[in-house]
């Protein structure tokens, strides 16, 4: 069994005033893994990301566990996380524009963990700046080193935020959305990079997205979360092939099909993702889901095992199986 990297344990975020954002999430990565992360908008795939990175808004009262390599990263105070953030562990955020400092050039925003965390000068800095945007293969990188991100388009912007992620040689490389603002041919570049620079370094990477295609090309494990909890996970060619989970199944009924005819509406999931402070003690899907039973409603579903690796929390597993 490969090394472990990432081990996340029964993980519960809350945030003052409000219901717990994440509830009991819990994953291991291995060293050199590619985990992808699914789920509509507010299901708690960003706010897993920040967890991990110590990046939580102020007064968020985290529970459970999340160990890289042995250490445990909860409670560990912001100058041990800073020390931690940029070069053991590092982020690629879906919005370069806001992500990147506007007043500084792309050569101060690279370098700036290579001085943190390396110890370099300006100028041997500078110059591993400049190697890191060839490598991710920025255009006529030797010119862009004193521009600013506003003169750059948003694929080059990315491809800077890529650049500063991966700097420090990091275990651990998170990517959000990170194609979210790029049209399809952009995309499609931005992920092959992500997986050439991430494929033979041993470096784990969490890709969080909304896309499947993208996850059945680029990553080898799914987990697919609703209402902050992981209500799937399995490797990924088999997930896709049996998708047990009813959340899962209309998430892959609504991605959009070529050769379909034109003005075709996509599947929709009927109903909207619920408030977490109005969730009762069952599955929180059940009232989408045309599925549920009585007993859907009366307590939290256990994870079933449906494969090889492969487990959904769903007491009706058998019956959404063809």
């Amino acid at each position: 069994m490969s090394e472990p990297l990432l081990e996340v344990q029964n993980l519960r975020v809350t945030l003052p005033g409000a219901a717990a954002l994440l509830r009991g999430v819990s994953f291991g990565m291995a060293r050199g893994e590619k985990l992808g992360l699914i789920g509509e908008s507010g299901c708690g795939k960003s706010l897993t990301a920040l967890a991990v990175m110590g990046l939580l808004p102020e007064g968020a009262r985290v529970e459970g566990s999340i160990r890289l390599r042995g250490q445990e990263l909860v409670g560990l105070d912001d100058a041990a996380m800073a020390r931690l953030r940029g070069d053991r562990v590092a982020m690629v955020f879906q919005e370069p524009m806001t992500a990147l400092n506007p007043l500084h050039t792309i050569a101060a925003q690279v370098a700036e963990p290579l001085r943190l965390h390396r110890g370099l000068d300006r100028r041997a800095a500078r110059a591993e700046a400049l190697r890191l945007l060839e490598r991710v293969k920025l255009p006529n990188a030797a010119q862009r080193l004193d521009a600013h991100p506003h003169q750059l388009s948003g694929g080059q912007r990315q491809r800077v935020m890529i650049a500063m992620a991966l700097a420090c040689g990091p275990e651990l490389l998170i990517a959000d959305e990170p194609t979210t603002a790029l049209d399809a041919t952009l995309q499609h570049e931005v992920l092959t990079l992500i997986d050439e620079l991430v494929r033979g370094s041993g470096m784990g990477l969490l890709l969080i997205s909304h896309d499947l295609g993208a996850m059945a090309r680029h990553v080898q494990r799914v987990m697919v979360m609703y209402a902050g909890t992981v209500v799937e996970d399995g490797p990924t060619a088999a997930l896709f092939a049996r998708r047990a989970h009813p959340y899962t199944r209309g998430l892959y009924a609504a991605r959009p099909r070529l050769g379909a005819p034109r003005g075709t509406p996509l599947p929709t999931i009927p109903g909207r993702v619920p408030e977490l402070a109005d969730l009762g003690p069952g599955c929180a899907f059940a009232e989408r889901c045309a599925l549920a039973v009585a007993e859907c409603r009366l307590a939290p579903p256990a994870p079933v095992t449906v494969g090889p690796a492969h487990r959904a929390r769903c007491i009706r597993v058998e019956g959404t199986l063809s």
